[in-house]
């Protein structure tokens, strides 16, 4: 089955569907996703590239990893 990976949809919704993202994640640099609480309050309204302009995280560094793990990114 195919990855794609919408960066439009809330980083919630992305890991309820795809768990695996939640390491990816961490190592780029968002720690807060192994934080529960954390991801069921911001993570219903925050999306990746939203979480890469507010830690200052290139979204091509994002978008790189996710592609390097197999994922396809939906334009």
């Amino acid at each position: 089955m195919a990855k794609i990976i919408d960066f439009n949809l809330t980083v919630l919704d992305l890991c309820k569907h795809y768990p695996e993202i939640i390491p990816i994640m961490k190592e780029l640099g968002f720690e807060n996703i192994t934080n529960p609480a954390m991801l069921h309050s911001a993570g219903r309204v925050m999306t990746i590239s939203n979480g890469c302009r507010m830690k200052r995280i290139p979204l091509d560094t994002v978008k790189a990893a996710f592609q390097k793990h197999g994922f396809t990114i939906k334009e």
